[in-house]
Formats: C-alpha cells, sequence, structure tokens
C-alpha cells in the first residue's frame, strides 16, 4: 500500500506527526493484512492504545491466528496487564508456527511472577518440539543462568554458542558462559569467555566479571588491566574499586591501592568497605592514626560492619589501649551490634588488664564454650584465674591447652605445681 510507504518515509525523515495523520487515514481504506502492519508501526512508535485496538479487531476476524495474538501479548506486557497476556498466548496451537516463540514469551512471563518452574516447563516443551533451535537453547542456558543452577545452564549455552550467527548480534554467548563458569568457580573456563566475548565489545558488567575472576585465580595484572578499563569506561560502577584496592595491595602497589581506594569513596561515601580496606590498609602502610580514623568512619556508616569493629579492637587491644577499646566496645553494645564473641573476650581481656576481675570474669564466662579449642584464650583465660586468685579452677583448663600444644614444657609444670598444691 503506497499510503504506507509514505508513513515509513515520512517517520524516517523525522516528520512523525504528518506520518501520524498519514497511518490514520491509511486505516481507513487498509486491507486485514495491511492493518496489521499498521499496528507494529504503532506498536514501534510507543503508541500502543492504537496499535492494541487494531489487533483487537483482527483478533476477532481471525480468532486463531498466533501472530496476531503474540502480538497483541507484546502489547499488553508492555501495558503491565501480564495475565492477560498469558491468557492470549495460551491460546496459540502447538501446530502454528509462532508456537515456539509463545512457549519462549511466556517462560519469560512466568520467570517474572517467579514462577520458574512454570516456566521451565515450557522452555523444556519447547526444546522438545524443536531441539536444534538456537534460540531455545540460549533460552534455556539463559534461564537456568538466572536462576543460579550454572551447571545446567553451560551445555545449553554452549549448544548456542554453535549457531550464534542465527542470534541477534546484541546477544553475546560467550559472555553468558563466562558469567556461568566463574559464578560455578570454574575461573580459567571462565577467563577464556571473558576474552572472546569482550573483543571489540566493552560492556560494565562483563569487565567487572572479567576483572573479578582474574583477581580470584591470582591473576592481578591481568585483574588491574580490566578494573581500570571499567573505571575508563564507568566510575559510576562503585563495585569496581575493592577488588582494584586489594589487587593493587596484592602487588606491593599500596600506593595505587589506597588512591583506588580514595576514588571510591569519591564516587560513594557511604560505602563502609572502602573505609574497611583503606584502615587496614593504612596499617601496613604504618600510618595507625589514619587505619584507626577509617576504621571508625566504616563504624559510623555502618555499625554492623563486624569486620571494621574486630580490626579496630584487635589494634586497641596490641597496643594495650584498654580504656579505648572498652569505650569502643560498649558504644557497639549501644547500638546494638555487640555479642560477638571475639569482641566479647577483648571486653574481658581489657577488664582483666584494668584489673574490673568481676566483670572480666562475666564476660570470660560468657564465651568460653566459643573457644575451648583455641590455644590463645585457654592462655589468657588461665592467666586471669592465676591473677583473680582462682588457681585450682585453672587445672581442667591446663589440660586441655597441653592437649592441644603438648610441646609446651612450661605449661606442664605449672600443671603439676597446681595439682600439688590440691594435695
Amino acid at each position: 500500500m503506497k499510503e504506507i510507504e509514505v508513513v515509513l518515509q515520512k517517520i524516517e525523515e523525522g516528520q512523525v506527526e504528518e506520518g501520524l495523520q498519514k497511518l490514520k487515514l491509511a486505516k481507513e481504506k487498509a486491507t486485514h493484512d495491511q492493518l496489521y502492519s499498521i499496528a507494529e508501526i504503532y506498536y514501534e512508535l510507543g503508541h500502543l492504545k492504537e496499535a492494541k485496538e487494531i489487533l483487537e479487531e483482527l483478533m476477532v476476524l481471525y480468532p486463531d491466528e498466533g501472530a496476531v495474538l503474540i502480538q497483541l501479548a507484546e502489547i499488553l506486557i508492555d501495558l503491565d496487564e501480564e495475565d492477560e497476556a498469558i491468557e492470549l498466548l495460551l491460546e496459540i496451537k502447538d501446530h502454528d508456527p509462532i508456537f515456539l516463540q509463545a512457549q519462549l514469551l511466556l517462560a519469560d512471563l512466568y520467570q517474572m511472577q517467579a514462577l520458574d518452574e512454570v516456566a521451565e516447563q515450557k522452555l523444556l516443551m519447547a526444546a522438545k518440539q524443536a531441539p536444534e533451535e538456537v534460540i531455545v537453547s540460549f533460552g534455556l542456558g539463559d534461564f537456568y543462568l538466572g536462576r543460579g543452577d550454572y551447571q545446567k545452564s553451560i551445555p545449553y549455552l554452549k549448544k548456542a554458542l554453535h549457531q550464534k550467527s542465527e542470534l541477534p548480534e546484541e546477544v553475546r554467548i560467550e559472555l553468558k558462559l563466562a558469567e556461568a563458569y566463574s559464578a560455578g568457580g570454574q575461573f580459567e573456563e571462565a577467563l577464556h569467555y571473558y576474552k572472546e566475548g569482550l573483543k571489540d565489545y566493552f560492556e560494565p558488567h562483563a569487565l567487572f566479571g572479567y576483572g573479578f575472576t582474574a583477581y580470584q585465580v591470582g591473576d592481578m595484572v591481568l585483574a588491574i588491566e580490566q578494573l581500570e578499563a571499567l573505571k575508563a569506561l564507568d566510575p559510576d560502577f562503585t563495585s569496581l574499586y575493592p577488588y582494584l584496592a586489594k589487587a593493587f595491595e596484592a602487588e606491593n602497589r599500596l600506593d595505587e591501592a589506597m588512591d583506588a581506594l580514595r576514588a571510591g569513596m569519591t564516587v560513594d561515601d557511604y560505602n563502609d568497605q572502602l573505609y574497611l580496606l583503606a584502615g587496614k590498609l593504612s596499617f601496613k602502610q604504618q600510618d595507625p592514626q589514619q587505619g584507626i580514623d577509617y576504621l571508625r568512619q566504616a563504624i559510623a556508616i555502618n555499625p554492623s560492619n563486624l569486620e571494621a569493629t574486630q580490626t579496630l579492637a584487635a589494634y586497641l587491644k596490641s597496643e594495650q589501649q584498654y580504656e579505648e577499646l572498652l569505650e569502643l566496645l560498649d558504644h557497639i553494645d549501644d547500638l546494638g551490634e555487640g555479642g560477638d564473641p571475639l569482641l566479647t573476650w577483648y571486653k574481658a581481656n581489657a577488664f582483666h588488664q584494668e584489673e574490673q576481675f568481676e566483670l572480666a570474669n562475666q564476660n570470660y564466662q560468657e564465651v568460653i564454650s566459643h573457644f575451648q579449642e583455641d590455644p590463645d584464650f585457654l592462655e589468657d583465660f588461665i592467666q586471669f584465674l592465676f591473677e583473680n586468685g582462682e588457681r585450682k579452677k585453672a587445672t581442667p583448663y591446663l589440660h586441655k591447652l597441653l592437649e592441644l600444644v603438648p610441646s609446651r614444657e612450661d605449661l606442664r609444670e605449672l600443671l603439676m605445681d597446681v595439682e600439688n598444691e590440691n594435695f
């Protein structure tokens, strides 16, 4: 129909309003086939209501025409009318050429509604009907990947890879395979597919996956290369900064590691993990005050960051700053984040060193069941019992400590002394 060709030409030239007016006129004298084409044009232009009205008219005339049903279903999906779309798609018969496409679309819809088992059934039905169809193999592989069934996804994705020329160019099967292998812990295989999938193509999530996977296998040079490329492409991709810093640190490039963390903080100054890593790195750079400051910032941002609290508490304990340690742990308790056995042990030790023996004993008793196999805790607790005048109570703990470290002759002699005192 010449009018439709004119409409398309007007739209391509940017004269959309004039094109729509001519489309409306063309609709009045169009054949049924032409009406379907007009509906497609409306759909592509985002005029869903007009497209829907035309297709509903055609559906009355051709109730079993799969192409009409599936086009109308896609419009209903865009209108957030998923249940109505499902009803239409279920009407498409298995002998219809469009049946396979309908099953794939149904699988997507069921997955959107968290009905994964039904979605899987639709995909498997499509695979049974057309086992060699690449779109079905890819659909199943992508479905299992999205569900976290990485080992199930890989065979289907590899099958689709052999026919990837039949898929749209934007579908990057290599990157899907890389993601599946990496998530399943098969990092070497993942690196191969990341390398293939990222030839002449840059996508932030894929670059991050490549860098993360390289980090996991210990190839820090490759990890830095990919994460730096991601940083240049999308500096707001905040997940890259901790791994970039860790990779630099592993290469002993500590200043660059700190630069990466500070760059991350400028993008996301509420990311407590960045401050935690900066605190630990500061200690490594022999700048303890800076380390303390960063760790306190991490805790201020996220009081439930246990690693930050444990790291700061361990430093204060090692420096015998017991008052500051108790202040920190009281603050954590006030925030409702206490109760960690390791921190309770540190608190017990701090009370012990401050000669607040009753409070020390309460905290030691609270966590002793957690550390029955820990030589450091047992030795600390034994020392407390001795200094608190409870040498006899130390006997079973000395026995246990000697089981764990039988080479400690000093402990054996101490145990003999205590046992002799009992007679």
